[in-house]
């Protein structure tokens, strides 16, 4: 049960983005409207093996990041060097590209947050890091070695199981930072990055820990990409800037994206008595299952379920909600419309930021609620690019026997999606993410007053 009086603030924030050198430029381009989706060369490549050729990717010698090549010339790094000199080599040699990028978020979470190194290596300081897929890359080029090549199982490295481990994100920033408290990986597709900060949220609103290290990852992997398009639900026939477009009538699928967010969270008094630089304060966190059964078709039921179970337990009356909004065919009005018949027809604005930057799987939680904490700080909504054109009929499911939510289409709710970046007043920002196999999160969080 919960501790009384125990409130959980954001105090740091970092990590890994798109065609950006830093959160500041990430901050730059997103409420400039800009699009973080290129043309991925790793895709081009294969022509036609794949349908779907862009994505909001990060190179491997991005941010400072130099991989280390096998000798032998295999395409695949054997480890990586940060030239910036922050994470060790001996870090290094236990991570894969997406531990990599969790622990430049975690380090630069700990350095906003200004927490001191006794206070990191704590007892009371947690780390809940996880990312929605497996070491895709690294056991790729190991199983080719040994099964195809017929190499030594040694070919594979001594560090191939703690590099492809499913809980290698967390071990790898625990062991960087030496916190002594929680260390845990929960994942849960497409909603991991927002679970795993909920999770975070909860060891401290119930006196578990009183700080933490939490987010999602999903490192550059072309396995991740092809299991989506062989599924033919990713984008295609745009240009790359025009590809994802959440509620438009012309979307045809989600753009497949990589990057990290991580933030740093911390009991709301000790942060308050020590002077830290609150981003935000979390109101609420919720999840829960559709239970319907369907692997991968959204619930009307379980999104609004999903809202009375955060507006239990807190005062839920947002001037923003960031959806999930992934430009698919179905997902997009359905939530649209569990939004609508939950807060009503005004008084918020609806983000919808895979418009610029693409669909981050086990990132997209953790980098759009760092999106959210940037609406804050700039008092600011950036648009839903690409989002041209609303549909004006009624969906197929609206009219199916048995409908129980909004008989309006989705044109009608035009004024609640800015096409472009507003300046309004915001006190508080509802997110709202959503995973295969029915797992629905929301999280609310307000400005510290």
């Amino acid at each position: 049960m919960q501790v009384q009086g125990r409130k959980v603030a954001v105090v740091g924030m970092g990590g890994a983005f798109p065609d950006c050198a830093d959160i500041n430029v990430f901050d730059q381009k997103i409420f400039s409207g800009q699009s973080l989706i290129r043309e991925w060369p790793k895709a081009a490549e294969r022509d036609k093996q794949i349908r779907s050729k862009v994505s909001g990717f990060i190179n491997d010698n991005d941010l400072g990041i130099e991989p280390i090549y096998l000798v032998d010339g295999y395409d695949w790094p054997e480890t990586f060097v940060d030239t910036s000199g922050r994470i060790p080599d001996v870090n290094m040699s236990t991570a894969d590209l997406g531990c990599v990028w969790a622990m430049m978020g975690s380090l630069d979470s700990i350095e906003m947050a200004g927490w001191t190194k006794e206070e990191t290596q704590s007892e009371k300081t947690g780390v809940v890091v996880a990312s929605g897929g497996g070491g895709n890359v690294i056991m790729r080029n190991a199983w080719h070695a040994f099964f195809e090549l017929g190499k030594k199982s040694r070919h594979a490295g001594s560090h191939m199981v703690d590099r492809a481990m499913s809980y290698r994100e967390a071990a790898n920033v625990s062991c960087l930072i030496k916190n002594r408290g929680v260390c845990e990986s929960i994942v849960s597709a497409c909603a991991t990055g927002l679970g795993n900060i909920g999770y975070a949220y909860r060891l401290i609103k119930f006196g578990l820990q009183d700080r933490a290290i939490a987010g999602g990852v999903e490192g550059t992997s072309l396995e991740t990409f092809i299991g989506f398009d062989a599924m033919q639900v990713l984008s295609k026939g745009f240009i790359p800037a025009e590809s994802s477009r959440p509620f438009d009538t012309k979307r045809n699928g989600f753009v497949c994206s990589f990057g990290a967010g991580i933030v740093a969270l911390e009991e709301y008094e000790m942060a308050k008595a020590r002077g830290a630089n609150i981003l935000a304060v979390i109101d609420e966190y919720f999840n829960n299952s559709d239970g319907d059964g369907d692997m991968f078709y959204p619930s009307y039921g379980g999104q609004r379920r999903l809202w009375k179970g955060l507006s239990a337990e807190a005062n839920i009356k947002p001037d923003v909600v960031k959806v999930h909004g992934t430009a698919t065919p179905v997902g997009d009005i359905l939530e649209l419309i569990s939004v609508v018949d939950t807060l009503g027809e005004s008084g918020y604005h609806i983000s919808a930021p895979k418009s610029q930057f693409g669909h981050m799987l086990g990132a997209a939680g953790s980098v759009e609620f760092i999106t959210a904490l940037l609406m804050l700080k700039n008092q600011q909504v950036p648009g839903c690019i690409n989002s041209e054109n609303l549909n004006p009929e009624l969906e197929n499911f609206q009219k199916k026997e048995g409908w129980e939510g909004s008989m309006k289409p989705a044109a009608a709710y035009r004024d609640l999606i800015p096409q472009e970046t507003i300046s309004k007043e915001i006190n508080q920002i509802v997110c709202l993410n959503y995973g295969f196999g029915g797992t629905n999160s929301a999280m609310a969080i307000s400005k510290d007053n």
